[in-house]
């Protein structure tokens, strides 16, 4: 039972979803022993009845089974309902949707007589070599055999993941940025409050809906759970913006970009390429954590006065105060009425108690209400006033303590922790104390280290801890403490990117903050932490003009958050010369993935502080020429040009003469966008940095240099010199393994020779540029590609799917927010061409390519076997 995926084990904290398919009267006993078996063995039960959703029940199933890891058929005598215009049960539905690499293991209850469509059903399960199948006769002898069949898979998948020999992959696609993550732990007691949420959104008279409410009282969770539930309201995508981390206002917007796949080039205003990418699009875009950057509030009324048909769902501790906004107050779960113990009835326990025994069960499987634990179980949850993070934490003490033990201590303790943080507001006390009460159970190693992780962003991985560790007390006992702290549930863990990363909860990590600030270690660890992502960066970014660079660019991806927090460290410890340096050593990185108004942000901050922190030339240099860079491209002028002739002066001064040919270049390219009076000067400075860039051995600076001589000299007509120095720009990106500038420099020869006859040649390079743009998940590349063999297709009179593809290729433009320039555009008149010789073909391939994924429009686009080499690739876009 092995499918295509690498064989992935998964701690408790993250764990195996065994999704359980079965009629549900007819089979309720049989459920609840499936259920019993998959938490025995601390994975997590994927049912129907453990999560009531405002959904159709088609799309709850569905949702759930693309969230599984494996599958689990229960068969007895019924084949179940058949709902109107549907022509299989749910039941034989499920089979047919399990994903084919998704193992199966199923179950048939011995029984005198069988629906005639179940036993046809069974039938082709047995024909299925991707099932395993087995009869039973009792509940009490399926609980036995599923957790035996579990457990026989869990290590088979163990054993390919140890014994692999294969070579290493191709370094993995960045994970889908803006994806609504998906909870490894059930959620419990929101039901009412995500329909209440659903209604209002569904309402469309709020432009943005807060959900707000002290930390820990389970926001996110509420955004998460509502935001999945969303889905069929919201036909152009729900977005979810992570904003944990983002400290300064004026990065909302490119957090937002980022977000929402805009790559921030610098040709245009950011609130521009947003509001192209969301014209006319119904989307829910969630902004969690807003109260950090609540001042940045009046930017989403610009948004969403741009955008009328996007709306934004934001959690927060603090109201917007913004017009527009509806405020939702998030309440604690329901705790046990009045004084009394916690329900033994599964059925009439609070919201609270119930969280407490799910979680306790991640600890002790066997863990439940009983008559002895009830009262204690009640007074910890009333205790702790419903909220369900300090529930949570108290709950993971089940390893060491009692419920009468954590109830003892809750009380001793908590009254006179909460007296300690009388300045905040009741419920903020409540959870303050019970963090602080959390850590206070905790090794003196193990507290240090918890606090020394608040430097971090909202992930980071082993290797970054470990170098954090010189001189600490918990230096020796890294992994040790991280463990413990795991198992405190006061770290999570999770997979991104093939890599094993930890992250803290938002009120944990500003807790831990806080107290390392407390004990005077903050500007300590800070620099340590600065120190490892400025070595980190500095192995890395020599990839990124070569040979490493598709690998550079995912790993800085995964690192991005810590990256932002490194400059920011930098920044408030006054290296500036230092945070200068890392900026500029990233310049490719900046450029690959677009982050140029962001790393402005931190530039005009480095610029304010130089008043009191003196700078080296150099480093004024790299301050200005980012700051430069936007204004360049929107707001070209003779301020601009002078001012990038003071980043060439500087450069040069200070002996760097690499960075002043690349001023010299950028100097240029002002020129030409601010008068084309100075064509003649730009391409003499242009030529002057190629020479330049090339004697210094900077090949991708040379390249991309090369492409502007190239661009300059087709705009005046010049297409033979055009295409002499797109060929020498692709020559030197492909002799250094540089893909995104080969992918660049290969679309625009490619456009060039299609533009002067030159069919075959230019559809070749079209296949070959797209591909690349897929290996470095550049989507403006893959819609240069689509467009490229869109004009070849139009060339060979392929109406439809010249027609399909030049749509596809504009809704990824406008998603993304980055639209071509004219003078290159090659597809668009022959389509014109077409569309007069057979219009309802064109009409009908524009139809389809409306609705093609980039996937399915990359399979149109390209020959089979091209196709297969980039198939799985595409699977997680």
């Amino acid at each position: 039972m092995t499918g295509g995926r690498s064989p992935v084990i998964r701690t408790p904290d993250q764990r195996i979803r065994v999704f359980v398919s079965s009629t549900l009267r007819e089979l309720g006993d049989e459920r609840e022993a499936v259920r019993s078996a998959i938490e025995r063995l601390r994975l997590a039960p994927v049912m129907f009845e453990l999560g009531a959703r405002p959904h159709p029940p088609r799309d709850l199933y569905r949702s759930y089974l693309a969230q599984s890891d494996v599958f689990v058929g229960i068969y007895g005598a019924s084949y179940g309902w058949v709902a109107p215009e549907e022509e299989v049960s749910g039941l034989e539905d499920e089979y047919n949707l399990a994903s084919p690499e998704m193992p199966k293991l199923i179950y048939v209850k011995e029984t005198d007589s069988r629906d005639e469509r179940l036993t046809a059903l069974i039938a082709r399960i047995q024909a299925d070599d991707t099932a395993a199948y087995l009869h039973f006769r009792s509940a009490a002898e399926l609980e036995d055999q599923v957790a035996g069949d579990l457990a026989m898979l869990l290590a088979e998948r163990f054993d390919e993941s140890r014994a692999s020999s294969e070579p290493e992959p191709e370094p993995e696609a960045p994970t889908l940025v803006g994806r609504v993550p998906v909870p490894y732990t059930p959620t419990i007691g929101r039901e009412a409050d995500i329909d209440a949420v659903r209604t209002l959104l569904a309402r469309g008279t709020d432009r943005v809906v807060s959900l707000v409410g002290p930390g820990g009282i389970g926001k996110s969770r509420l955004a998460i759970e509502t935001a999945l539930a969303c889905g069929d309201m919201f036909p152009d995508g729900v977005y979810f913006v992570l904003l944990e981390g983002v400290l300064e206002p004026g990065l909302l917007l490119p957090t937002i970009a980022y977000y929402l796949g805009i790559r921030d080039n610098g040709e245009a205003a950011l609130e521009e390429r947003i509001a192209h990418a969301l014209a006319d699009r119904r989307v829910l875009i969630v902004l969690d954590n807003f109260e950090q950057i609540v001042d940045a509030a009046p930017v989403l009324v610009r948004l969403y006065t741009v955008a009328p048909t996007a709306t934004f769902l934001v959690t927060s501790r603090i109201v917007l105060r913004i017009r527009g906004e509806r405020v939702f107050e998030v309440a604690p779960l329901t705790t046990p009425a009045g004084d009394g113990p916690a329900s033994l009835d599964r059925a009439t326990r609070s919201a609270a108690v119930t969280l407490f025994v799910d979680r306790a069960r991640a600890i002790d499987a066997d863990f439940d209400v009983t008559a002895d634990n009830a009262g204690d179980l009640a007074d910890i949850c009333r205790r702790l006033e419903g909220l369900p993070l300090a529930i949570e934490l108290a709950a993971a003490k089940v390893r060491i303590l009692s419920p009468g033990g954590i109830a003892e201590r809750l009380e001793r303790s908590l009254p006179l922790l909460t007296a300690a943080v009388r300045d905040l507001p009741e419920r903020h006390r409540t959870m303050r104390a019970t963090i602080d009460w959390s850590v206070s159970l905790l090794p003196d190693t193990q507290r240090d280290l918890l606090e020394d992780l608040g430097v971090f962003a909202t992930r980071f991985t082993l290797e970054a801890v470990e170098a954090l560790g010189a001189g600490r007390s918990w230096g020796d006992e890294a992994i040790d403490a991280l463990t413990a702290l795991i198992d405190g549930s006061l770290v999570k863990q999770s997979e991104v990117g093939g890599r094993r990363v930890f992250s803290l909860l938002a009120m944990v990590r500003e807790y831990a903050l806080g107290r390392l600030k407390d004990r005077g270690d903050a500007v300590q660890v800070r620099r340590a932490h600065a120190d490892y992502y400025r070595a980190l960066v500095q192995r890395l970014a020599p990839g990124l003009g070569g040979t490493g660079q598709a690998e550079a660019v995912v790993r800085l991806g995964l690192e991005l958050p810590n990256l932002r927090a490194a400059v920011r460290h930098l920044i408030y410890t006054n290296r500036l010369d230092d945070a200068g340096d890392f900026a500029w050593s990233l310049l490719i990185y900046w450029w690959i993935s677009g982050f140029f108004a962001e790393v402005r942000v931190w530039m005009l901050e480095l610029l304010e502080k130089q008043h009191d922190q003196p700078i080296t030339q150099h480093t004024r240099a790299i301050a200005w020429f980012f700051a430069l860079w936007g204004e360049m491209w929107q707001r070209p002028s003779e301020q601009v040009i002078a001012g990038l002739g003071e980043c060439v002066r500087l450069f040069t001064e200070s002996g760097d003469e690499d960075a002043a040919a690349m001023a010299l270049a950028a100097r240029a390219t002002a020129r030409v966008q601010f008068s084309h009076l100075d064509t003649d000067k730009a391409e003499a400075e242009l030529r002057e940095a190629v020479v330049t860039l090339s004697e210094r051995g900077n090949t991708w600076a040379e390249a991309i240099t090369e492409v502007s001589l190239g661009r300059l000299a087709w705009v005046r007509g010049a297409t033979d010199d055009a295409l002499a120095h797109f060929d020498r720009a692709t020559s030197v990106a492909e002799a250094r393994g540089d893909l995104f500038t080969t992918s660049v420099a290969g679309n625009l020869r490619a456009r060039l020779n299609f533009q002067l006859g030159r069919i075959e040649d230019a559809e070749r390079e079209f296949v070959h540029t797209l591909l690349l743009s897929i290996r470095l998940h550049y989507e403006e590349g893959v819609a240069y590609g689509l467009e490229g063999v869109c004009a070849v297709a139009a060339a060979h009179s392929e109406a439809w799917r010249a027609a399909a593809l030049a749509v596809a290729a504009g809704e990824i433009r406008r998603r993304i927010g980055i639209f071509d320039v004219e003078a290159f555009t090659v597809h668009t008149p022959y389509l014109e061409i077409l569309r007069g010789h057979d219009p309802q073909s064109v009409d009908a391939g524009q139809t389809a390519g409306a609705e093609l994924t980039v996937a399915e429009a990359v399979q149109l686009a390209l020959p089979e076997q091209e196709w297969e080499t980039v198939a799985d690739t595409l699977r997680t876009w």
